[in-house]
């Protein structure tokens, strides 16, 4: 017991001086230490402010308006199963149908750059090659510290994807759980396989830290996709990745051997990328996308690619997917054949095929036209294709490309055999004495007659109207330009896509 004296003589025992003694120094002690870190976050802040990134600080000043100027937005985008692809002849994809609502919107044309180095993205962006990264990437602080996102296109988190055991079908529910991980802390000195300049590989290193224990890297190629890293673990040919789960879902729909299910992050936002610099053109875009996620539309559009595994299967597994072969149609055999004999790229003339019968050998049209290259019966006859061949594939293919030499043959007086295609491809759809009325047409308004773009396919246009298919030069009279146009426009856009896809033998 401690004795103390009355409180009425100001006195304090002992133990309460060394208390009060003892708040005195924790709270200087506190004071000083407040104020060292104020000093500290203000210096840091002080040398955040002053570090500048010399790619953000070198990178071009193109912004919207530059890019109305030129009329064209360019995009880079990743060949991939879900972001774009070819099938049937057709461009398809998540990012390939945004993107042509996106340049719809801002009333420009869209030119789409495949990306050959995802670590070099980034760079190519900020130097002006592309406007847009546009492929799925995740929203991390270590990425805004060199170029800026978009509003975010959805909500996703990521996951580890693992092989199932070979003989996982007979395995009990049981003995399977045994064999198969189900929590990331079992990765410690385990190998995960990832791209180094992924949002993956970030996410490793913080999960690394968070469990107190070293997970093993391996980097892999950055030409891969994620979908085709997916593929690799379920071949066995590594042992996991990482991947956002709306991608591993889709993929996994194709391969039953993998398991999806351990998380590996919170939810995070998947957005594009643009320049930090192009405050503008992400403005444009963060609007249109706050607007399109609120349409009907968009959401078909994710349940296309990321939803409906039937549809996936099915591409997964045809030979007309550009992922696993090298083949546009099942008629590409002809295609070869008949465009060497008129010296064409087959896959032009393939994009011609697609764009008169999307590859239908059946299809007739309103006007009588049959077959895959939509033949009329009296263009079959003078081909001498006899009437019960107009729509056997290989006929069809031979008549139309005769037909394009024929007509080639007839634009003799273009000096540029580009050109020369052209008007040749424009007269297959509307007629050959509309194209030269058409030319007629571009001379009289001083253009130059012997050149399409912006010249004689405007002078096409005109010719819909009276005071120009009246005039007694023009002996045709009116024709629909916006159609042959329209088929020589996409034809072309095709054919680049095409270019991208189908290597040439």
């Amino acid at each position: 017991m401690f004795c103390h004296k009355s409180k009425l003589d100001g006195s304090r025992p002992p133990i309460w001086n060394m208390i009060l003694k003892w708040l005195n120094h924790y709270l200087v002690l506190l004071f000083v230490l407040s104020t060292l870190s104020c000093q500290q976050d203000a210096t840091n802040s002080d040398a955040a402010q002053a570090v500048v990134n010399p790619f953000v600080e070198n990178s071009v000043d193109t912004d919207l308006e530059d890019i109305k100027k030129t009329g064209v937005l360019r995009a880079l985008v990743v060949y991939s199963s879900t972001s774009y692809f070819l099938y049937k002849g057709q461009a398809m994809g998540f990012e390939y149908e945004l993107l042509k609502r996106l340049a719809d919107h801002l009333d420009l044309e869209l030119e789409l750059v495949v990306s050959d180095d995802l670590d070099s993205e980034f760079e190519v962006l900020n130097r002006g090659d592309v406007d847009l990264i546009a492929h799925g990437m995740t929203i991390t602080n270590q990425r805004k510290w060199e170029v800026d996102f978009t509003e975010y296109l959805y909500l996703t988190k990521q996951v580890l994807v693992q092989r199932k055991p070979y003989n996982w079908r007979s395995l009990s529910w049981s003995a399977l759980q045994n064999q198969v991980i189900h929590d990331p802390i079992e990765l410690i000195n385990d190998t995960v396989s990832i791209r180094y300049n992924s949002a993956y590989y970030e996410r490793l290193v913080s999960l690394s830290n968070e469990i107190g224990g070293n997970i093993i890297i391996d980097t892999l190629d950055s030409k891969l996709s994620t979908a085709e890293i997916i593929d690799m673990v379920a071949e066995g040919k590594i042992k996991y990745t990482i991947a956002d789960e709306n991608l591993a879902k889709i993929n996994a729909s194709y391969h039953p051997n993998l398991k999806i299910d351990v998380p590996i992050s919170f939810s995070q936002r998947i957005a594009w990328v643009t320049r930090k610099k192009a405050k503008n053109l992400r403005g444009a875009i963060n609007d249109w996308i706050r607007a399109e996620r609120e349409e009907l539309d968009y959401h078909v559009i994710y349940k296309k690619y990321f939803k409906n595994q039937r549809n996936f299967k099915r591409r997964i597994k045809s030979d007309y997917y550009s992922l696993k072969n090298n083949q546009i149609s099942p008629y590409d055999v002809f295609l070869k054949r008949y465009a060497q004999r008129i010296g064409w790229d087959w896959r032009l003339l393939a994009s011609q095929a697609y764009q008169e019968s999307r590859f239908d050998p059946l299809a007739k049209s309103w006007a009588g036209a049959e077959g895959l290259m939509q033949l009329m019966p009296t263009t079959a006859m003078f081909l001498g294709i006899e009437e019960k061949d107009i729509t056997n594939p290989e006929s069809s293919i031979r008549g139309g490309t005769e037909y394009m030499a024929y007509l080639y043959k007839r634009f003799a007086d273009v000096p540029d055999s580009l050109n020369r295609v052209i008007f040749s491809m424009a007269s297959y759809n509307c007629g050959y004495g509309h194209v030269r009325d058409a030319q007629l047409l571009a001379e009289e308004n001083g253009l130059d007659r012997n050149i399409w773009f912006d010249n004689v396919e405007e002078m096409l246009l005109a010719l819909s109207k009276p005071k120009n298919f009246n005039k007694p030069f023009i002996e045709n009279g009116y024709v629909h330009g916006r159609e042959p146009v329209n088929y020589v426009n996409q034809i072309f856009e095709r054919y680049e896509q095409y270019k991208q896809f189908i290597q040439l033998e």
